[in-house]
């Protein structure tokens, strides 16, 4: 009999390390299981912790830094734990040797943790850390700035389950069709020959031969990644994604966007204004799709294998196909959440609040801090505008009749481009950091 994939004894990116927030704890949830990311005042490192303190299991993501130690204090009782996750300090302790003797006994569950790559990675079992410590991060080679290479890097918790997203990003023909308009076009399509070259427990590769040599790799559980070469050129560009099982029916994709070509202009290019023009804009446009459609897979596989439920007869599909066997065959078709005592349902509930399915502000914007801080600026910057209309036009009407015939017209002109600008801000800018309806029919 097959050996069940250990998805918990696996190297997995919580987030890029420029969207943590260093000065508090930071909420994450990874395989169901509920985790806090923290860093001492003291220290450069991240620290990543289970979500509860042992005290009385308060979620210690509602805690703070404490000034003078350094240290993580839970709030309910102001119970602290240092980076190892030893207890250093209980307030309501009468005998200052209960904290010394039970120091280990009362600490928190702290697991393995990397910084690489500009991502923060995790292990998620605290009991085999000597393999943590020889297992390598599943890194992308093309994130490597000795190549020439120059990237970004973007985070979205996704309203469908991780086997969806795997199977998604596996499937490069749905490109020109779901994203028409943003990153690829409908009227252009073209059959994709789609090739397996290798197929393990632990790798599967493919490529595809047409106008750019593309190879696909999948190394279970998370990265899944394109290296794309340009004709007659060194030119190479890439995606490079880590798909993160975080519930069911919900999970989070890390992904990089690696290059070695146009360097310059990714300097300049803020990292918010791509992601509200084209990386939430792609993710929008699979969202609706992917959400039903898995759904619709779950109704299926209760009588029938996806086998049958699903019709896929183009070489473009080979990838998908090698994914569900791998999953099929090391998985046994599921998540492993009977693991950590959740009960998944046979199928999801389906959600027909699009403004919900749809949440950029709770599923990218608050957790990515180049968005979250354009933002604060941005809104900053439309009381200023308002101001100055209010001031400028109320200036102008009481300015005596000589000076309202010089300045006034210039100055009426000046408050009506900052109105003009303060609409723009409010109906067509802010509002992509919170929700924007993606129709494909209107694409």
């Amino acid at each position: 009999m097959q050996a069940e994939f250990n998805f918990f004894q696996h190297w997995y990116p919580l987030s890029p390390i420029e969207d943590i927030a260093p000065q508090r704890p930071v909420p994450v949830t990874l395989l169901g299981i509920r985790l806090v990311i923290w860093k001492s005042k003291l220290s450069e490192n991240y620290r990543v912790f289970l979500d509860q303190c042992p005290h009385r299991l308060a979620p210690l993501s509602e805690g703070r830094v404490d000034d003078k130690t350094g240290n993580l204090m839970c709030s309910y009782h102001g119970w602290q734990f240092d980076e190892q996750g030893i207890c250093t300090h209980i307030p309501q302790a009468e005998n200052p040797e209960l904290v010394a003797k039970n120091q280990r006994n009362f600490c928190v569950v702290s697991l393995p943790v990397r910084q690489e790559n500009d991502l923060l990675w995790v292990w998620p079992d605290a009991d085999s850390t000597e393999l943590a410590a020889n297992t390598p991060l599943p890194l992308s080679p093309q994130i490597d700035v000795k190549k020439g290479f120059v990237w970004s890097s973007y985070v979205r918790d996704l309203e469908y389950d991780w086997q969806t997203l795997v199977e998604n990003v596996a499937d490069p023909s749905h490109v020109p069709f779901a994203h028409h308009g943003v990153q690829g076009n409908r009227e252009t399509a073209t059959p994709i020959a789609l090739n397996i070259i290798k197929s393990t427990e632990n790798l599967i590769e493919a490529s595809t031969a047409g106008r750019f040599q593309t190879t696909i790799t999948f190394e279970p559980p998370c990265r899944l990644e394109y290296a794309i070469s340009v004709p007659n050129s060194d030119k190479q560009l890439g995606l490079v994604t880590y798909c993160i099982p975080v519930s069911p029916g919900k999970c989070r994709i890390v992904a990089q966007f690696p290059r070695n070509f146009a360097k310059t202009l990714h300097r300049f290019i803020p990292r918010w204004w791509n992601h509200i023009k084209t990386r939430n804009q792609v993710l929008d446009g699979d969202m609706i799709l992917l959400h039903q459609q898995e759904y619709l897979l779950q109704q299926k596989q209760l009588s029938e294998s996806w086998k049958t439920a699903y019709k896929l007869p183009t070489s473009a599909d080979r990838l998908v196909i090698e994914f569900r066997n791998w999953f099929d065959k090391y998985c046994q078709g599921k998540l492993p959440w009977h693991q950590v005592g959740i009960i998944a349902p046979e199928r999801w509930q389906i959600n027909d609040n699009r403004a919900v399915i749809l949440d950029c502000y709770k599923q990218h914007t608050q957790h990515c801090s180049s968005c979250r801080n354009a933002l604060k600026n941005l809104q900053h910057l439309q009381i200023a505008l308002l101001a100055y209309f209010v001031i400028t036009i109320s200036g102008v009407a009481i300015l005596p009749d000589a000076l309202r015939m010089r300045l006034g017209l210039p100055l009426v002109i000046t408050a009506l481009l900052g109105l003009g600008a303060y609409s723009w801000l409010k109906f067509r800018l802010i509002p992509k950091f919170y929700f924007v309806d993606y129709i494909h029919a209107e694409k």
